[in-house]
Formats: C-alpha cells, sequence, structure tokens
C-alpha cells in the first residue's frame, strides 16, 4: 500500500516535547532575569500565537516582535520591484537578505538595547537573531512549504513585509518562492549549527519541539539511510483521480487530485518519529545541512547545497490534457531568470488509458509562422488552436519513457498517470495553450507566449522525436532473475534513468552513487520497484534482500542484518 504517512524514527519520546506547557517549561529552565530568547520564524508562522503563549508562559517578559522594526510596506514593495517584476507568475533570482527588511535606524536603536533589561527579553519573528546575534536561547520556529500554500491559500498569513492578506494565493506564493523563501533559507542555514531548540509550527495550537542537538542528529542519520519524503497533493485544472483510488486519497477535499509531489524537497517535508510523537521539518533542511553526504562532491560542485532532480506524479485519469508548454533553454533561464539551469524532464507512464497520449515536439513541414499566429488568435479570440495540426501526439502505453529536453514543446494528455522526472526549476513553465479552460479560481492561467515562443526548439520534428526521445531502452546488463535497462534522459539532459526488472531475490550494487559516509561499500542495498511483481518484502532499515513473490506465504524470512526482530519489514504492492 502507498504511505502517505512516512515517518523517520529518530529518538525516544522524551526527547520531543508536546504542546506550549511542555515547550514553556523547557525555555524557563534554560534562561533566568536578565536572559535573552531568540526565536527565529520562517515566513509563514504564526506570529501572534507565538508573543501569545510565550508571553503568558514566561510571566513578565519583554516581548518584541520583529516585523515591527520593519520598513514601511510600500519601501519593501519598491526595493522588491526589480525581483518580482509585473508578471504573475516570474521573477528573478536574487540575493536579497532578510535583514534588509529592517528600517537601518529601528534596528540598530535596539540592537543596541536587546540586553539591557533586568527581565527576561523574548525577540521572535523572521529575522530575530540578526538583533541579538548571541542570545541565551535560540529557537527555530520551522514550517513545511506545503503548510505555508494552504495557509497563502486561506488568506491566513501575508508576505514577508507585507500586508497582502487578501491577495491572490498564486500571487503571494511568486513573492515568497523569489524573496521570501531564498531570504529566509539564507538565513537558516548560517544558523543550522547554533539552534538550541527547533520547534515545528505546522498545526496550529499543537506544537512540538526537539532541541538543536536531535535535531542535528536526525538530520545526520537521514544521509544514512534509506527515507521518504512526505507526500504533497494538489488539484488542478487537468486533475484526474488515479491517485485518489491508488493512493487512498479522501474525495471529498478536493475536485480532483492533479499533482502529487514526492521527491520534491523544496517543496515536501520530513517527519522525525519519536515515540508515538511526531516532528514535521522541511525536507530541504538535510541538502543544507549534509549537501555532499547526501549529493556527493560532483554534484555539489555544479548545483551547491541543491537538489537538483524532483519526482512528482502528474494525474489526468478521468481529467484533461495538461497545458501545452515549453520550458527554458539553459542560456535563457539563466538571462532572464537568474537561474543557473533549467527544467529538462521527462514522463514515465505508470499507467495509461486505452486513450492516452502525449504531446511531443513539432509535425515535420509546419508552418512556423502560421503557428505562431494560431497560438496568439487563440489567446486573443474565441478561437481553439489546433495543436495537433502542429504538434505530434504519441500513443502512451504503461511504461513507456518520454524525454523532454528543453525547449521540446509538450504536455501529457488525459487518461495518463505520469512519473515526471525532472530537474527542480519546476516553476518556469511557459503555456502556450491551455485549452480554452479556467483554472481552479475561475480564472484563466497565465500564458507566456513571448516565453514560449522564444525557446521553441523548432527543428525537434517528428522523425528526430521519435528517433531521440519515445522510449529509448537500452539493455545495460541482465542475469538470474533481472534485468536492467537504461531508459533515458537524452544526451542533453543531466539525468539518467535506469529502470530494473526483477522476479527473484537481487542484490543491487550501487557502485557507491547510493552509499553516504566513507565506506567503500553502500551501506544499503538500493531497491528497484519490478513492474512484474504484485508484491514483495524489502528492509528499510538494515542490509536486507528483497525476497520475490511472496504476498501469498505467511512466512517472514529474516531480511537484514538489523538485530532483533527487525521493525525495517515492510509489506509493499506494486501493480
Amino acid at each position: 500500500m502507498y504511505d502517505r504517512f512516512p515517518f523517520i524514527p529518530a529518538g525516544n519520546r522524551e526527547e520531543c516535547h508536546s504542546g506550549w506547557p511542555s515547550i514553556v517549561r523547557v525555555i524557563q529552565s534554560r534562561v533566568g532575569a536578565g536572559s535573552v530568547v531568540v526565536v527565529e520564524c520562517y515566513p509563514g508562522v504564526f506570529l501572534e500565537e507565538l508573543r501569545r503563549e510565550l508571553g503568558a508562559g514566561l510571566a513578565g517578559a519583554d516581548v518584541l516582535v520583529t516585523t515591527s522594526l520593519f520598513r514601511s510596506a510600500p519601501e519593501i514593495d519598491t526595493m522588491l520591484e526589480p525581483s518580482l517584476g509585473d508578471d504573475p507568475v516570474f521573477g528573478m533570482m536574487n540575493s536579497i537578505e532578510i535583514e534588509e527588511f529592517f528600517d537601518p535606524a529601528l534596528l540598530a536603536e535596539v540592537r543596541g538595547h536587546c540586553r539591557s533589561s533586568a527581565r527576561t527579553t523574548v525577540v521572535l519573528g523572521p529575522g530575530a537573531s540578526l538583533i541579538c546575534p548571541q542570545p541565551d536561547l535560540l529557537v527555530y520556529a520551522d514550517m513545511a512549504r506545503w503548510e505555508i500554500q494552504m495557509r497563502q491559500r486561506r488568506n491566513e498569513i501575508a508576505n514577508l513585509g507585507s500586508e497582502n492578506f487578501g491577495e491572490r494565493a498564486s500571487l503571494k506564493y511568486k513573492r515568497a518562492f523569489f524573496v521570501d523563501w531564498r531570504a529566509a533559507d539564507r538565513l537558516k542555514r548560517r544558523l543550522f549549527g547554533k539552534i538550541d531548540l527547533l520547534l515545528d509550527t505546522n498545526k496550529p495550537g499543537q506544537p512540538t519541539a526537539i532541541s538543536g542537538d536531535v535535531f542535528r542528529r536526525s538530520l545526520q542519520a537521514v544521509v544514512k539511510r534509506p527515507f521518504r519524503v512526505v507526500p504533497f497533493f494538489d488539484p488542478g485544472p487537468w486533475g484526474g483521480h488515479w491517485m485518489e483510488r491508488v493512493c487512498g486519497l479522501p474525495t471529498d477535499d478536493a475536485p480532483n487530485h492533479a499533482w502529487c509531489f514526492d521527491c520534491v524537497p523544496e517543496e515536501n517535508s520530513l517527519v522525525f518519529g519519536f515515540g508515538d510523537q511526531r516532528v514535521e521539518v522541511p525536507s530541504v533542511n538535510v541538502v543544507f545541512a549534509h549537501p555532499e553526504e547526501l549529493l556527493g562532491q560532483g554534484v555539489v560542485s555544479r548545483f551547491g547545497a541543491e537538489f537538483p532532480i524532483r519526482f512528482d506524479l502528474l494525474d489526468t485519469v478521468g481529467g484533461g490534457n495538461l497545458s501545452l508548454q515549453v520550458h527554458p533553454l539553459t542560456s535563457y533561464i539563466r538571462e532572464h531568470f537568474g537561474m543557473d539551469y533549467t527544467q529538462d524532464e521527462s514522463y514515465y507512464m505508470l499507467d495509461a488509458e486505452a486513450d492516452a497520449g502525449v504531446y511531443l515536439g513539432l509535425k515535420e513541414g509546419i508552418d512556423r509562422a502560421a503557428m505562431i499566429r494560431d497560438l496568439e488568435r487563440a489567446q486573443d479570440a474565441d478561437f481553439d488552436f489546433p495543436a495537433e495540426k502542429y504538434v505530434n501526439r504519441f500513443p502512451a502505453r504503461k511504461h513507456d519513457h518520454f524525454l523532454i529536453p528543453a525547449g521540446t514543446i509538450h504536455c501529457s494528455g488525459k487518461n495518463s498517470m505520469v512519473l515526471e522526472i525532472s530537474a527542480t526549476p519546476y516553476i518556469f513553465t511557459f503555456k502556450l495553450w491551455d485549452w480554452g479552460r479556467l483554472g481552479l479560481d475561475a480564472r484563466p492561467r497565465p500564458i507566456h507566449l513571448k516565453h514560449g515562443i522564444a525557446n521553441i526548439q523548432w527543428d525537434r520534428t517528428t522523425e528526430w522525436v521519435r528517433r531521440s526521445l519515445v522510449d529509448q531502452v537500452q539493455l545495460v546488463a541482465s542475469g538470474d532473475g533481472w534485468r536492467e535497462e537504461r531508459t533515458g534522459l537524452h544526451q542533453l539532459e543531466f539525468i539518467e534513468t535506469r529502470r530494473h526488472w526483477f522476479t527473484k531475490a537481487v542484490s543491487h550494487d550501487t557502485q557507491g552513487a547510493g552509499r553516504t559516509g566513507r565506506r567503500r561499500k553502500p551501506r544499503w542495498d538500493i531497491r528497484s520497484v519490478s513492474c512484474e511483481l504484485r508484491g514483495n518484502l524489502y528492509c528499510s532499515r538494515g542490509r536486507g534482500t528483497v525476497y520475490g513473490p511472496s504476498l501469498r506465504s505467511r512466512k517472514r524470512p529474516r531480511m537484514c542484518d538489523c538485530p532483533g526482530e527487525c521493525e525495517g519489514i515492510k509489506r509493499t504492492e506494486f501493480d
């Protein structure tokens, strides 16, 4: 069964503090009269809740909220204008720091008096650590990106330094993507080694906390074992219903489920388990804290502390086509948006109905000028762009793999279940045609013809696409009960994908790619999903062996080197 709520065992129940009374007692035990407590907050944390609970729990304490020291909202808007511009989706990557949001005079004044009180002083909010860089206690109030988005949609929060509570969620997301989260992450990375208490604020009124040492120990443990992030599901105008059936999603909370982000560290979260208690943090924390251990020196040298590959699911079964689109070339995304690499991607078909298809590349001999005129006409008049007049539509079957280097016009058609494997810059999609429909907010979704037309590679036509991008499977190796294939990606893309089929116990030599630390051999064997099997058992903790078809068997053979009864033995099912 698909696990919607994965967590990583990280320690004992006693190491996790749950609820405000327990957390306040921990803080009280660490401070006294004249102490300064800094609570650095990620943008989106409910500051009023923290002010109320800490003010009441630390009786007599002086509480300062950092946003009272910010420049005025109009001043901040002017400062951010070069990075945000007027496009509803795209901005420019930048190096803005949280300190730039503060009024310089107010910041200097408060910095000089933060230790002048004989009472306990609590400084909380984004940038709190900039006011008092050496506090007696540093608390970091963190939260997952998905919860921030939910609060934006419910108009519960504004952007950093803004009062735009009622602004469209898509515009708040854009500003957070290009400014708030970048600035907050820069500061967070400098604080990892100093945090005394990590506060999980994802559930209003129900915080949990662990010590900084336990937090750092938990992040270190993650890169030494296989792990999953918490998946995030979202509806869309083209969304389907396959995931509702297979992943056990509720059907009454959304009109459909279009996306599942299942390994996008910027969007997903990690959950640490401490007995029956849970602490949820952004999964990008482990990338920031241990980039080389997680990614390897070669990846870090090229991309820095950034997870450059993303995995998500696109469900159009019972839905519609994705928007016809193209992604920017590397030179274009660097010049216009300040990104160092672009969104090369691919569609792996996990499932497909009989009429499923993928639009990919241009047809031979099309009239380029006529296509551009029709795209423009489709935006300005009551006219449907004739996509199949200009764009190839290839039938799609289960396990087909379509490669989509940047600059290739494409989209998945209806009645498909796609595993999208791509580079991380996921926001940079230039929609060319959205099939004349509205978004879930009843507004037309933004179309970017100028950007898109500038990036379409007009020589990627039918025969080249068929020869280079459609199901390019190559046998790598095979043996008794197993076969390894290379399914992509194209030589223009930096990602390579391998597919493994197996019908019995298989050991997989990762040749160091899956290992952590300094051991010469991997600490675990990486297991690939076999689509020839209905089910198999695996060990999620030790160096396990995958045992072949066994769902009908009551036997639970010892799977790994874990001492005693291994809790890591789990059952999985695949179609």
